[in-house]
């Protein structure tokens, strides 16, 4: 049968619905001999291909795909499996390209790939025509893979849920359908798909607090939702989740992988699944289990319509939505493991190799294996991906996980890749948020503020600092030793790191995501409860996860009741939030630790889909006056002072102007000592200099003066004269106290346990009583108050008190 005309669509690989009631197929495998496209249908159910296929019979010493070689379309009964597989053959290859129309496709349908060619893996060629591959432009995933043979190229055994056998030893011919996960065809050809939709927020990057946050693990124990609800993408979505995040004040939620996953083989072997997500199945298709039962059970067209009515909720409760994103490796992890798609399309075109040995896969990931960013067409899948997710699901950012290998050349990173070049032009990625996290495993790995504009980019020079000075050095600092954070390393975080990110002309602090915690690493409560990592629950003899946290116990390892290391904790933890939120650039804030959410001193919780790191929510619900309420509070309101000031948006670290060495003196930041004075070259670079003032200032505003203690004592500060002051926050208020005018702190008073302003026990009660906090001034005299000697009287108008290891933010009053 001959083909009609491709529709006018089908000019790069993906399934493309046409007008006949058919479907156009497309596929790129440059170096296969043959590939077919495959049609599922139920056995106990008439084929729609009856008139066109020919059966195939068990015959004996010739496999199915022996006849098929020999037919255009045949049709093959697996009674196992009460399934009929039509293949149709495909013609090709047309510029690596292969095609084929088929008479009839619907919504729903589950289809695949099989493909012909050389089996040669010490070249790095491995064809198998027995395994049926997904499409990788598949906009629907349905089943899951099994740890039996059938899912492995070569030819293998499992003894004791272990894969036994060699990558480069015989092909396997065992058939994989049965054991791995199917496309599905999704038809959105109708252009009213988004009808109704509102606008997208399109938060500016002054304006942006990011939330990174698991869909799972932010809901799973939600006491607002139905069960059926809890950890779905429609929890995501339920009113009351959308109020929370509206009263915690955040702009834009960074959701962790929601693309299809696959657990690699080593966690398969071990029965463990990767919770986060980073190990991609499917990069058009949503990760099903996310959503609702009902959805799952309606299939891969109704779990799409979930995630995008998630998205539709959000943008109407007035956030952005981000998504984490996996293009630097896939699930099928090194030669091991098994051919789900790309391996078996063409392992030689997607998968980067070593120069000296074909076979062996170039990996810069830790994954086992590395997409290969130097070739056009997986540049090309990739923005068709990233392109699909922005227009159809309505996805307002990206953040790239391991970005440096998206950026290699001929085994280097180089900010002029093709790849970060394509996501600049284009006219509608290029216009979205787009984030890099700027490492990976590779030689020469750390690229952090080097990806330029438009890019932004995670900051661990941020986090490391920001914790050594709130957390190692105050505990190096009462053992007598010098601390190594000096006040030139915490101000220029503070100021925006400009020395990594002024890079571009135009290019500001907004490129700078900020962040003490994420989803990688110990949580910012855990930061104060464990000086180690405590892994043993993830089976690796606590080996895996990182070394190198900057944590501290202030004394006992784990949580305790003694009141004040529960004090000492709760005080470090609002620093390291205060200084986050309180410094240029964009912030990004760990889903939970505006609560004091803790996974128990795991740091790399990855397999961990369970209770450790699954959020609590059990607070919200508690009749008494909760640390955790009083964490949400100090935060939501500091991100509220935040959000009202015009003062954060820094895009100006340096112009054209600068680089021929007109470089003026910045007039947007004023630094101060504790005596009111500039600092001397000497105390940028003095470890022991632990306290200092920043002032922002605008022409179009009052200016905030952010006031840093990172003494062990009380400190007395001149403030700049001619100015009066408002305080309006401090971390310090978590231990109840409070900078005051004069010699002495403030300090707060305890609620009222048979006060109407007691907060409730009520979910929404809860999200009421924000706001409500009452002060009074402490009479009596204030111990361990250190004074600064600098000839001023006592009742000078610009003399203020900081309490001990506190962050403070003051503004200036107008006229």
């Amino acid at each position: 049968m001959k083909n009609p005309p491709l529709h006018r669509y089908a000019t790069r690989p993906g399934l493309y619905f046409t007008d006949d009631g058919g479907a156009d197929a497309v596929v790129r495998s440059e170096s296969a001999t043959q590939a077919w496209f495959c049609v599922l249908e139920p056995l106990d159910q008439p084929s729609l291909f009856y008139a066109d296929a020919t059966r195939l019979f068990d015959e004996p010493d010739v496999t199915f795909i022996d006849q098929a070689k020999e037919l255009n379309i045949c049709t093959r009964r697996i009674p196992s499996l009460n399934l009929r597989e039509t293949l149709f053959r495909m013609d090709g290859p047309n510029y690596g390209l292969w095609y084929v129309h088929v008479p009839k496709a619907w919504d729903g349908m589950q289809y695949g790939y099989r493909v012909n060619g050389p089996w040669d893996p010490n070249h790095g060629v491995s064809f198998n025509p027995y395994k049926l591959l997904l499409d990788p432009y598949a906009k629907g995933i349905e089943g899951q893979m099994e740890l039996d043979p059938g899912a492995f190229a070569y030819e293998c055994e499992i003894k004791n849920g272990k894969v036994s056998g060699s990558p480069f030893g015989p092909m396997s011919t065992v058939d994989s359908l049965g054991h791995m996960p199917v496309s599905v065809a999704i038809d959105d050809r109708a252009t009213d798909k988004h009808a109704g939709e509102p606008s997208h927020p399109h938060v500016a990057w002054s304006k942006t607090i990011i939330y990174e946050l698991h869909v799972k693990g932010f809901t799973a124990n939600a006491p607002w939702l139905p069960k059926e609800l809890r950890g779905t993408y429609a929890g995501l979505a339920h009113p009351s989740t959308l109020s929370y995040l509206q009263d915690l004040g955040v702009t834009s939620i960074e959701l962790l992988p929601i693309q299809a996953k696959q657990p690699e083989l080593f966690l398969q072997e071990r029965n463990r699944t990767n919770y986060w997500g980073y190990s991609t199945l499917g990069y058009f298709a949503p990760e099903p289990s996310y959503a609702t039962k009902q959805a799952q059970e309606a299939g891969a067209a109704a779990v799409r319509q979930e995630v995008i009515d998630m998205v539709r909720a959000m943008h109407e409760a007035g956030f952005e939505v981000i998504m984490d994103v996996v293009y630097n490796h896939t699930c099928e992890s090194g030669p091991e493991g098994p051919t789900i798609c790309w391996r078996g399309l063409d392992n030689l075109t997607y998968y980067r190799r070593t120069k000296d040995e074909v076979s062996r896969l170039y990996d810069t990931t830790g994954c086992g294996n590395s997409l290969d960013f130097t070739n056009t067409h997986v540049t090309t899948f990739a923005v068709d991906s990233l392109r699909y997710w922005a227009k159809r699901i309505g996805i307002d950012g990206f953040r790239f996980d391991l970005a440096a290998t998206l950026a290699r050349l001929d085994g280097e990173f180089t900010r002029y890749h093709p790849f970060l070049y394509a996501l600049r032009s284009d006219m509608l990625l290029g216009n979205l948020k787009m984030i890099m996290e700027p490492w990976d495993c590779g030689p020469g790995g750390w690229r952090t503020g080097q990806f330029g504009i438009p890019f932004a980019e995670w900051n661990d020079r941020f986090r490391d600092c920001t914790r050594k000075f709130w957390l190692t050095d105050v505990e190096r600092a009462r053992g007598g030793e010098p601390g190594e954070t000096t006040m030139q390393s915490l101000a220029t975080r503070l100021c925006g790191s400009a020395d990594l990110f002024a890079t571009d002309p135009g290019r500001g602090s907004t490129a700078s995501v900020n962040f003490v915690a994420c989803h990688d690493g110990f949580t910012t409560a855990d930061l104060t409860r464990y000086s180690h990592k405590h892994n043993e629950a993830n089976g690796e003899n606590n080996q895996d996860g990182s070394n190198d946290n900057h944590s501290v116990n202030f004394g006992h390892e784990s949580p305790c009741d003694d009141p004040i290391i529960t004090q000492q904790r709760e005080r470090a933890t609002m620093n390291l939030l205060g200084t986050l939120l309180l410094s240029l650039g964009t912030p990004m804030l760990l889903a939970g630790d505006e609560f004091g959410n803790s996974q128990n001193g795991n740091n790399n919780a990855y397999t961990q889909d369970n209770e450790t790191a699954w959020l609590d929510w059990d607070w919200l619900y508690s009749t008494e006056q909760t640390t955790e309420l009083k964490l949400f509070n100090l935060t939501s309101r500091l991100i509220a002072l935040r959000k009202s000031r015009d003062l954060y948006n820094h895009e100006d670290f340096f112009t054209r102007l600068s680089r021929i060495g007109l470089l003026k003196k910045s007039d947007r930041v004023h630094w101060f000592m504790p005596n009111g004075k500039a600092p001397h070259d000497a105390d940028w670079t003095n470890p022991s200099v632990r306290s200092f003032a920043m002032q922002l200032l605008s022409p179009d505003e009052p200016s905030l003066l952010i006031l840093v203690n990172g003494s062990d004592e009380n400190i007395r500060f001149h403030l700049p004269s001619d100015i009066e002051w408002q305080m309006l926050w401090s971390s310090a208020e978590i231990a109840g106290e409070y900078p005051g005018q004069g010699t002495r702190i403030e300090k707060l008073a305890e609620f009222d346990e048979e006060s109407d302003d007691k907060p409730a026990g009520r979910f929404r009660e809860h999200l009421q009583r924000l706001n409500t906090m009452y002060w009074h001034l402490e009479d009596e005299a204030t111990d361990n108050l250190k004074s600064v000697d600098d000839g001023l009287s006592e009742d000078d108008p610009t003399l203020w008190t900081l309490p001990s290891l506190s962050i403070s933010v003051l503004k200036q009053m107008s006229d």
